[in-house]
């Protein structure tokens, strides 16, 4: 009796679904849980069989595609318009429009697409932000990282495939994740007008590194230092056998420091963004009268906030072992300053179209807003 009740409810709810247009293409493959909103399933979705919607802050966007090369598990995930998830399971991720998730996709918590990134078959990505058009091929595992770089879908920063990016050390008692990368930046990435960087494939990046823009990285190495804009990079592997023990491992002062300033740069980057979908973003959608578009930079913004706090709790973790200073988490809730802007929003374009129209008087500002909420957090980042 219990089952055909859960089986009647399933039954309806999917039913409401159809009623008010979400194309759902075979009803006895597909589960909408209870904790689902159904008011957070657009219009013109469509549902492919297989699909699984699961949590309270799931969304799926108007025209949006879920699982069109197999089953999908959508968990606590927001899948804005237009954008695609070909298989796999996503857990508290966060799509934008016209992004796209590949075949067998693993996206866990802290995991940000921006518009039109694409990812194809095999990759697992977790506290990870690609932003505008970056592109990964398959068989990629990242954590801990951010991605931007290039100007458009057809000149867009790209990481070949099978790459890794190593966000643990074995280092210490227990060893740390204190180890974010930059690959690119937030404070000039955003505007889609820096040199794409292209990763070559079969390759790893030892974190916490930075890489810059217009950098180029050879196959099939494993990148230990960090890369300069404009530069082709190639590193050869040291051969090593001798005595080792994690626990007895000290680290020098000069590598300490700067573990220190690559997280605290990581993390102010990441503050920036989240400013930038606070202040300019979202008021932008609201001054559209987007019903949708809020709810979905809601999500992104709660992404980037959990990407933050996952970063805080690392580094502090590592500081308290090799008695550095620690992260005070609570001026990261600050709000920045003058984010009164004079800015022609150009409603009728959307989101990419209008950074690219923005004249330079308007990018200099902007820029200049974000080095200073850079910068702002940095003096204000107090120590415990």
């Amino acid at each position: 009796m219990e089952e055909n009740i859960m089986g009647k409810n399933i039954h309806d709810r999917i039913q409401k679904l159809i009623d008010k247009g979400v194309i759902i293409i075979d009803p006895r493959q597909t589960f909408i849980a209870e904790e689902v909103n159904l008011d957070r399933v657009f219009k013109g979705s469509t549902l492919f069989p297989g699909t699984r919607l699961t949590g309270k802050r799931t969304l799926i966007g108007s025209c949006a595609k879920i699982g069109t090369e197999g089953p999908a598990t959508i968990d606590d995930s927001i899948i804005a318009s237009h954008a695609e998830v070909a298989s796999g399971f996503l857990s508290e991720s966060t799509l934008l429009s016209h992004s796209h998730a590949g075949a067998n996709s693993h996206f866990r918590s802290g995991t940000l697409l921006e518009e039109e990134a694409f990812t194809a078959h095999s990759v697992g990505l977790k506290q990870s932000i690609l932003m505008y058009s970056v592109t990964l091929g398959s068989l990629i595992n990242l954590c801990d990282v951010l991605v931007s770089g290039g100007r458009s879908r057809s000149d867009h920063t790209e990481i070949g495939s099978g790459f890794i990016h190593f966000n643990f050390t074995p280092w210490g008692k227990n060893g740390d994740k204190a180890t974010p990368s930059l690959i690119g930046n937030v404070t000039e990435g955003l505007f889609l007008d820096q040199e794409r960087i292209f990763l070559g494939g079969l390759s790893g990046i030892v974190g916490p590194r930075s890489i810059g823009f217009g950098a180029m990285t050879v196959a099939g190495q494993v990148i230990r230092e960090p890369v300069a804009g404009s530069t082709m990079h190639s590193e050869v592997g040291s051969r090593l056998d001798k005595s080792w023990s994690a626990s007895k491992v000290k680290f020098s002062d000069k590598r300490l420091k700067s573990i220190h300033d690559q997280n605290i740069e990581f993390i102010s980057q990441l503050y920036a963004l989240k400013e930038w979908y606070t202040h300019v973003r979202m008021k932008r959608s609201h001054l559209q009268r987007d019903s949708e578009l809020p709810l979905v930079l809601t999500g992104a913004i709660e992404t980037i906030q959990t990407c933050i706090h996952e970063r805080v709790i690392r580094y502090n973790s590592f500081a308290k072992e090799w008695s550095l200073p620690l992260i005070d988490e609570i001026c990261l809730s600050k709000d920045s300053i003058d984010t009164e802007f004079s800015l022609d929003w150009k409603l009728d374009l959307n989101y990419t179209k209008w950074i690219k129209e923005l004249t330079e008087d308007e990018k200099q500002k902007l820029h200049h807003w974000l080095n200073n909420c850079v910068k702002e957090l940095k003096n204000t980042l107090l120590v415990v």
